[in-house]
């Protein structure tokens, strides 16, 4: 079995307990036959549990996806079972409040000592930024400038997390917001961060929205949604948007069109969540909104995580006493294994600018 997972691993140039930063010590000799029976869920877990571990699992994963390995090693069994839970099920709308639960619920405090001061939980934008608040800053200005904000403008925000937009928008660009999310523990902190601004923070599934707003953003929230919601979810966006106002969308993306999800990611981060395709959304969209701006910057996402990563570990020790060591490494994992995975163009990171019903003169992309 060693030898199996070695022939495959040269292909990415790593080897088993080699003396490279990404190359994988390994603990327990059981775990070539539970990666080769249990594929990439066997793999998240065999780490949590310590069996093995790498000095750098960013390089790690980079190496793995740009050499398609995770191709390679399939557990078939998991695929289908994931394959046919999306085709009969729609999980996004069974069980709206569940992602709010299983991650953004797990406590304020992890996300206070990981995220930058305005608690951004979303892709950073790098370009001029040499830290991550100004990244992120950058990033919220970013979507105000492409999106056209003028003072008195009423503007929603879909998966608003924290109410870091929300006040951004609101205090320098003098706008009114109203943000919804599924977390309890997000409305409770956003309601004190945003207190003394004209904006309502709700605990609220956007299948209920019915008011008009100038504009609308959706930052990092769509990879929830499902690929069966995504017509709903844009006819819902074109219902609430005024005839004149710009939608813009902040997703993770994948190069092809699948109903899968990773199942570690399922299991463990993200639960019931899928991350669409370019496709999909074009094909969601059709006959509904129009696509003015498409800009693509998965390499900042990358940057962003490694500094989520960096205070992560760095702040540990002010909240261990709330968790356990085994979600350390899993927390470890997610970070790292995600920033891999941007590194190597296996995911993409898109801001798409829409209207209603096209421009009378234009539309001008901002960078």
């Amino acid at each position: 079995m060693k030898e199996k997972i070695q022939d495959i691993l040269n292909i990415a140039g790593i080897k088993i307990n080699g003396n490279n930063p990404y190359d994988i010590k390994v603990y327990n000799e059981k775990l070539y036959q539970r990666v080769l029976s249990g594929g990439s869920l066997a793999l998240g877990e065999s780490y949590m549990d310590g069996w093995w571990d790498c000095d750098r699992l960013d390089q790690f994963f980079y190496r793995i996806l740009k050499s398609k390995l995770n191709h390679r090693v399939i557990n078939w069994k998991q695929l289908i079972i994931q394959f046919l839970k999306s085709k009969l099920t729609n999980e996004s709308k069974r069980k709206k409040y569940e992602i709010g639960k299983k991650h953004y619920d797990i406590g304020n405090e992890l996300y206070k000592i990981m995220l930058d001061k305005r608690l951004v939980y979303s892709c950073a934008y790098w370009k001029n930024a040499k830290n991550l608040d100004q990244a992120q800053a950058a990033k919220l200005d970013l979507i105000c400038r492409k999106i056209g904000l003028k003072k008195g403008q009423k503007i929603l925000d879909i998966g608003c997390g924290w109410g870091s937009f929300a006040r951004y928008a609101a205090e320098k660009y003098k706008v009114r917001v109203v943000g919804i999310t599924v977390s309890k523990e997000q409305v409770k902190l956003a309601k004190e961060f945003c207190k003394n601004f004209p904006i309502e923070i709700r605990l609220q599934d956007y299948r209920s929205l019915n008011e008009k707003f100038d504009h609308i953003v959706s930052v990092g929230m769509f990879e929830h949604v499902g690929y069966k919601n995504y017509n709903e979810y844009m006819n819902i966006v074109r219902k609430c948007l005024k005839p004149n106002g710009l939608f813009l969308l902040q997703t993770i993306g994948k190069n092809t069109s699948t109903a899968l999800t990773d199942p570690w990611i399922s299991k463990y981060i993200f639960p019931n969540s899928m991350l669409p395709s370019a496709k999909k959304i074009t094909s969601a969209c059709e006959n509904l909104l129009m696509i003015e701006d498409w800009h693509s910057f998965g390499n900042d996402y990358d940057k962003t995580l490694m500094a989520w990563h960096k205070n992560f570990v760095k702040n540990w020790q002010l909240i261990k006493h709330d968790y356990d060591n085994k979600f350390y490494r899993m927390w470890n994992y997610y970070l790292l294994s995600s920033a891999g995975a941007f590194r190597a163009n296996n995911i993409r990171l898109w801001q798409i600018v829409f209207s209603r019903d096209g421009l009378e003169d234009g539309y001008i992309s901002i960078r």
